[in-house]
């Protein structure tokens, strides 16, 4: 994904038109429409020589999503994949507890406490720990809704609030008490597989991971795995990420190109090419990013998922349904530096370097400048 940025934002800012559209991060459509880099695509969506609206029907594309790749209610993108993060654990052994999954992050504490048992490999709970803006900076925004913060004071981006402070200080107080020692470095792959091996009992994180949970081959825990909603924080909100893949049209494109883009975009996103892609599949592996709201109430959908484990497909369409929140991180033009510089302030504290307000208070400094330009 780094990559598919770099290459990406490097072709439209020089304006090349190398790359006719791409998989676009939804964080970067303010730095994109802000310099012109991509084209609006109502236009596209409203002429009926290029799309049918009764064929394409860009409403069932999950609202979250379609919010996500917008700017000031205009459509920069449409989704083709995505994903959401749900609670997931170990059905099994929440059941021999008695446990039932968190609706609180209270709950979580006292779940992932009950089942802590690091002398016999058993750590309660897992968040993501590596510094990136789509690492720590995927988990974190969730936390920080949930405490009630917001990231703008009036006009100003305000990453140092007092419940900023208190988000970033039960992030690292959790992870200290109930998860693995590395997982300050730990990626989403790094979570799922020691999940697959029957070393965690619970993790918060995107529901595509799953597919490494169903693997016989690999995961020792397949049958005995639960999903359930993102946990509401301590101002009663869910606030789950809202990520996808979207296709932008390259405004450096001629009029021609542009149009022969977006033909194979509505193609791409359209119900048939998703079902293809997902239940159709004649593989193993069946996509669970699916970016329509009928295709995930499709009965051939639940069918395909059935063996991701239970309330899979229920968990995370509520969470999509209800749980999304378009600002959980700020969609700002410089949203690039401002993620990393959060997720490098975030780590410092998740490692102990820094107190939780020292850290905000360094990067509340730094995005000042950034800012200011």
């Amino acid at each position: 994904p780094g990559q598919i940025r770099q290459k990406a934002t490097l072709d439209l800012s020089s304006r090349t038109g190398t790359y006719a559209t791409h998989a676009a991060d939804p964080m970067y459509y303010p730095l994109y429409v802000a310099n012109k880099w991509v084209e609006p695509l109502d236009k596209y969506l409203n002429d009926a020589t290029l799309t049918d609206p009764a064929w394409f029907k860009y409403d069932d594309i999950l609202k979250a999503w379609r919010d996500a790749d917008s700017i000031d209610g205009k459509p920069y993108g449409i989704p083709y994949d995505g994903e959401v993060t749900v609670q997931v654990y170990r059905k099994d052994l929440y059941d021999a507890k008695g446990l039932k999954p968190a609706t609180t992050l209270d709950e979580l504490v006292s779940n992932a406490k009950a089942l802590n048992d690091p002398d016999n490999r058993m750590y309660g709970l897992a968040l993501r720990g590596f510094a990136g803006a789509g690492q720590n900076m995927y988990i974190y925004p969730s936390l920080l809704r949930g405490f009630g913060g917001k990231w703008f004071a009036g006009k100003a981006l305000t990453v140092n609030s007092p419940e900023a402070v208190r988000a970033l200080d039960w992030y690292v107080n959790t992870l200290t008490q109930y998860a693995p020692p590395a997982v300050r470095n730990w990626n989403w792959p790094d979570i799922a597989d020691a999940f697959s091996q029957g070393t965690l009992g619970c993790y918060i994180d995107a529901h595509s991971s799953a597919a490494v949970l169903m693997n016989p081959e690999k995961s020792k825990v397949v049958g005995k795995v639960g999903f359930a909603r993102w946990p509401k924080g301590p101002n009663g909100k869910c606030a789950t990420s809202i990520w996808n893949w979207g296709f932008p049209v390259n405004a450096a494109l001629s009029d021609k190109a542009k149009k022969a883009t977006w033909l194979f975009i509505s193609w791409a996103t359209s119900a048939e090419t998703q079902a293809r892609t997902s239940w159709k599949f004649a593989g193993p592996a069946k996509r669970s990013g699916i970016n329509r709201t009928s295709l995930w109430k499709s009965p051939e959908f639940a069918d395909a998922m059935k063996g991701a484990g239970h309330n899979f497909v229920q968990a995370a369409l509520e969470s999509l349904e209800q749980d999304t929140d378009v600002e959980w991180r700020p969609r700002v033009p410089q949203w690039p530096a401002i993620g990393e510089t959060m997720a490098t302030g975030i780590q410092s504290a998740l490692v102990g370097q820094k107190k939780s307000k020292e850290a905000l208070d360094e990067a509340q400094a730094r995005i000042s400048q950034i800012m200011k330009g």
